[in-house]
């Protein structure tokens, strides 16, 4: 009964195993909007091959996909230049003003990674301000920027706050007198933008957001940033031919531009984007009506269009995987730990503050330091994790129902000659069940949500949709993802409430109501008085 949440999992893993053994080519990408489209670009291309294919959408920054690649996790994704010789091999000054693509490989080769398939734009970083508070100020380059005394908010993204040629170089180059203050999302900083909540973020040059807002880009006067020019960064192993027939320069700023646009302001799938790029690019024009049926949607189509989408199942499927299956981890590990703290006081103590200190790392915190301890990505930490954060309420339930039996109980047990582990099996757990029983669905319910982060480390689920909701600014797609999640936390607890009231409630009821009186001897008639 108890267990039950165990068998689950196991049939939700015998559905995902076979997908698993295909051992397809895995593409990554980033948590930014060109990334996905380049990704899927990839994807399909590799499919067209003939040569089996998976997109991991959204994993994460730099640090995170070159430990992906060094581990087999994946086994290419979308990458830029400046980024590999300056992030990934820390090269600086001359060295690293402007290496042929010959020399990064030759720098990379060590690391069993190759950089191949220019895509043949430059997409460079660079900080954008509103046309009209730029105009104002008179700020058209950078230098302009460390000038001025305006005191000036800053929306720049995670990445760019920590990467080698972000933040902390570009303003010990230019002294630049500003503190930007916490990190925000790269899609989100230009909504922050827009309604003036933010004064300067940082962007790439094909954001299709810098058009559309009417965005100044500060010249970088002193050349600080190097080329950004877009290739595919992959394992030396992993043949690239089909990829270079496909897409060696194929793709100008200009088309990538069109393409962020498509995704982020036509409202355009990465899928899709991909698709009407390929065909455009082998000279089978795309559909001119279905983009503009597209972009006359209205907004409840396009969430319906996002919350039905093929990809659905597959998300439902690897989001329940991860929450049963983690349960189940948990709950044969939570209940033997919860009778040993209830069994043993003094190390119960211990134990018991060792399962709520799990509790209070941050998800992202203990995904990171699991993807270093696992040495992978995706489904593996991802489980771990999601086992982790299940054991409390189990651990702690547990606990508290087995220190609610009464203690004449046990001692009844034992004085009719029972042994101390049948006592456990025949009287405590079972009068222990229903509080038990509580703590594993309180688990699973906050699982659901919990899981959703598993996305940002490939593990797939619903959350896919919510990271890349945001990357786009896109509220429907971002819906079409927490919506399901909701809803899956809802059917969950109302499943465990049927499935308790199953197992529990009715046989207690049982028990204690008709088999009671059937087994009552009968009651005596009342004497009646003779007269």
């Amino acid at each position: 009964m108890i267990l039950a949440p165990f068998v689950i999992a196991i049939g939700l893993l015998g559905t995902i195993l076979p997908a698993r053994a295909a051992d397809p080519v895995v593409v990554g990408s980033k948590r930014f909007t060109e990334s996905y489209v380049l990704g899927e670009i990839a994807r399909q291309v590799l499919v067209e091959a003939g040569v089996p294919a998976v997109h991991r959408q959204g994993l994460g920054n730099t640090a995170v996909m070159e430990q992906a690649l060094a581990t087999g996790s994946i086994a290419v994704y979308p990458e830029y230049t400046g980024t590999i010789v300056r992030e990934l091999l820390k090269k600086e000054g001359a060295e690293a003003a402007a290496p042929s693509l010959e020399q990064i490989n030759l720098w990379l080769a060590p690391k069993g990674l190759k950089a191949a398939v220019p895509l043949g734009f430059n997409n460079s970083y660079a900080l954008a301000m509103r046309e009209d508070d730029a105009a104002r100020l008179g700020i058209a380059t950078l230098s302009d920027l460390a000038k001025t005394r305006e005191p000036l908010r800053f929306g720049l993204s995670h990445e760019f706050l920590v990467r080698a040629d972000g933040w902390n170089a570009l303003m010990a180059a230019y002294g630049l007198p500003f503190t930007p203050g916490s990190g925000l999302d790269h899609g989100l900083a230009y909504q922050a933008l827009a309604r003036k909540q933010v004064d300067v973020v940082d962007a790439y040059t094909t954001d299709a957001q810098i058009a559309r807002l009417r965005l100044r880009v500060l010249r970088d006067d002193r050349n600080f940033f190097p080329r950004y020019d877009a290739l595919l960064l992959m394992r030396a192993t992993l043949d690239e031919r089909p990829l270079a027939t496909a897409l060696a320069g194929r793709i100008d700023d200009r088309a990538m531009q069109a393409m962020n646009a498509e995704a982020e302001i036509d409202g355009k799938t990465f899928d899709q984007v991909a698709r009407d790029f390929l065909a455009r690019n082998k000279a089978a024009a795309a559909s001119p009506p279905a983009a503009a049926t597209a972009a006359r949607a209205t907004q409840g189509q396009r969430f319906l269009d996002r919350l039905l989408a093929p990809d659905l199942p597959r998300l439902l499927r690897e989001h329940l995987t991860l929450v049963f299956a983690s349960v189940a981890i948990a709950t044969a590990i939570g209940i033997p730990a919860g009778v040993l703290a209830a069994r043993r006081p003094r190390l119960g103590r211990a134990l018991m503050a060792l399962v709520g200190m799990l509790q209070t790392v941050p998800s992202l915190a203990l995904l990171a330091f699991l993807i270093a301890l696992v040495g992978a990505i995706g489904f593996v930490p991802a489980l771990l994790a999601l086992s982790l954060y299940a054991l409390l309420p189990i651990v702690r339930n547990t606990h508290a129902g087995l220190a609610s039996v009464p203690p004449g109980m046990r001692l009844a047990g034992l004085a009719l000659g029972l042994r101390s582990g049948q006592v456990l099996r025949g009287i405590e757990l079972p009068l222990a069940a229903p509080t038990i029983f509580a703590g594993i669905q309180t688990a699973a319910v906050l699982n659901v949500g919990v899981a959703t982060v598993a996305t940002f480390i490939g593990a797939g689920g619903l959350g896919e949709r919510i990271v890349a909701g945001l990357a786009v600014n896109d509220t429907a797609y971002m819906l079409a993802g927490a919506i399901p999640a909701a809803v899956l936390a809802l059917v969950t607890q109302w499943g465990f409430d049927g499935l308790e009231w199953v197992l529990l409630r009715r046989r207690f009821t049982r028990v204690g109501g008709t088999e009671a009186a059937k087994e009552a001897p009968p009651r005596p008639a009342a004497n009646k008085m003779e007269p």
